[in-house]
């Protein structure tokens, strides 16, 4: 089974783009929410939706940075 390969967390973009969007707390929070919920993980969108534009925010900035992801809390 092939994988997709991904250069950021937000759609597949590049890394840097990926970045630039983590930066701007209004892009991390709507492209974190998005994100979640087109893989599938719809009570995780859901609550990156409520809780999303505070600390997760700044979880998100920096684990993007570190590890070219973005906080994932809950996978369910």
């Amino acid at each position: 089974m092939a994988t997709k390969k991904r250069s950021g967390d937000y759609f597949g973009l590049g890394y840097i783009v990926s970045v630039i969007l983590a930066i701007i707390p209004v892009t991390s929070w709507i492209c974190g929410a998005i994100t979640r919920f087109s893989e599938g993980k719809f009570l995780a969108g859901l609550l990156r939706l409520i809780f999303g534009f505070n600390i997760v925010w700044i979880l998100d900035l920096i684990l993007m940075i570190v590890n070219k992801r973005i906080l994932r809390i809950i996978n369910a």
